[in-house]
């Protein structure tokens, strides 16, 4: 296998790999859980996401029937006798503890794992800080990408949701959060109430799609899975912006979009830790310049040491550019996320996967354990 040049622009501090594929393609895959987390795989699909496993996971066994996905593991069939966990957070995390030998069974193998839900339901919001163990256990870059309730949907849900991302937090290596109710600002006040939920669905596809593409997809510019590692390992919060334009000006005018996107709520990418960014436009009008553009624009606001970019081709876009810019390593404090006076289930503490010897049960017993002195995904952070 030939070398690939790699061109360091040390000016803006921007990591460029350019040539064709190196080494074995990442093998990545995309939980979706819950009732959103199915809709966003079944998006994920129809936008035709390449190189990417998708899996479904439900204790709704209807909700699975209605999935596209090649992949449908129906969770917690004992505690449920298959329906939903009625919007309560514990079922859904008991519904995943009760099947961790089928979940460790389809993440195996996995170099970087989404964990994609709707926060403040009950399978997506219980099942995702267990799954997440999981994959970060079998030593996956795990990523969640999760909404945030909209404002109407009532203030159980809402305070189900804060507490399901606090937990999702401390076992992900990156969370980006999608607050529904930004949406708003950016679809405007007469959108339908089906027509939002969509465009959430949308949103988390997004998340996903400006992430893998860069890793799976050719390109001008081409990422090292080693890359895209080096940002997104153990940095924590995150956040997601998103352009897209057209005409003469478009690089320019679609990294503005991205960073200031209602998407980033009331905070701005400027502090972060790592910055990832895709670009994304047709083979024939795709020019290193409007990279360059791009990358400017965006360097002026974040500025971090860690930053890498991903240039790809989509054919489907027709004259437009798309920017999305991933911007990690945020204080949770950031995000103002109160813990309601009522939350004191922590989440499932884990022991790291020993020897191939090692039975699932063996494995299925320690998650059940509530006190352990240190949880297993603190000691790899402290590694």
């Amino acid at each position: 296998m030939q070398p690939v040049e790699k061109l360091q622009i040390n000016e803006a501090g921007v990591k460029f790999s350019f040539g064709e594929d190196r080494h074995p393609p990442a093998k990545i895959k995309v939980v979706g859980l819950g009732g959103a987390g199915g809709n966003a795989v079944n998006r994920m699909i129809q936008a035709r996401i390449e190189g990417v496993d998708f899996i479904a996971a439900n204790t709704d066994v209807q909700a699975l029937r209605n999935s596209i996905a090649p992949i449908k593991l129906q969770i917690g069939a004992k505690l449920t006798n298959g329906l939903g966990c009625g919007a309560v957070p514990e079922r859904g995390r008991q519904a995943a503890l009760e099947d961790t030998e089928r979940i460790i069974e389809l993440l195996d193998g996995a170099d970087m794992v989404f964990i994609t839900a709707g926060m403040g339901g009950g399978t997506g919001t219980g099942a995702a800080p267990i799954v997440a163990s999981l994959a970060t256990e079998l030593n996956a870059l795990t990523v969640g990408v999760v909404t945030k309730p909209f404002q109407f949907e009532g203030r159980r849900r809402h305070a189900h949701a804060e507490e399901g991302i606090r937990e999702l937090r401390e076992v992900v290596d990156t969370l980006i959060t999608i607050p529904n109710e930004r949406l708003l600002y950016a679809l405007g006040g007469e959108t339908l109430l089906e027509e939002s939920f969509r465009y959430a669905d949308d949103v988390l596809c997004q998340a996903v799609h400006g992430i893998s593409d860069i890793i799976t997809m050719p390109g001008i510019v081409n990422v090292d899975f080693a890359d895209v590692r080096t940002i997104m390992s153990g940095k924590g919060m995150a956040l997601m912006g998103t352009g897209v334009a057209e005409g003469p000006n478009r690089a320019t005018e679609a990294a503005q979009r991205a960073i200031s996107s209602p998407l980033l709520e009331e905070t701005s990418i400027k502090g972060a830790k790592g910055v990832l960014i895709n670009i994304t436009a047709t083979r024939q009008s795709l020019r290193l310049h409007e990279v360059d553009a791009a990358a400017k624009i965006i360097q002026e606001v974040a500025d971090p040491d860690d930053t890498i970019f991903g240039a790809v081709y989509d054919e489907s876009i027709g004259d437009q550019l798309k920017v999305t810019v991933i911007a990690t390593g945020f204080n949770p404090a950031d995000f103002e996320i109160p813990r309601p006076a009522d939350a004191t289930r922590p989440v499932a503490t884990v022991v790291p996967l020993g020897s191939s010897a090692q039975s699932s049960e063996d494995y299925r017993l320690a998650l059940l354990k509530e006190n352990l002195d240190e949880p297993a995904f603190r000691r790899r952070r402290a590694d």
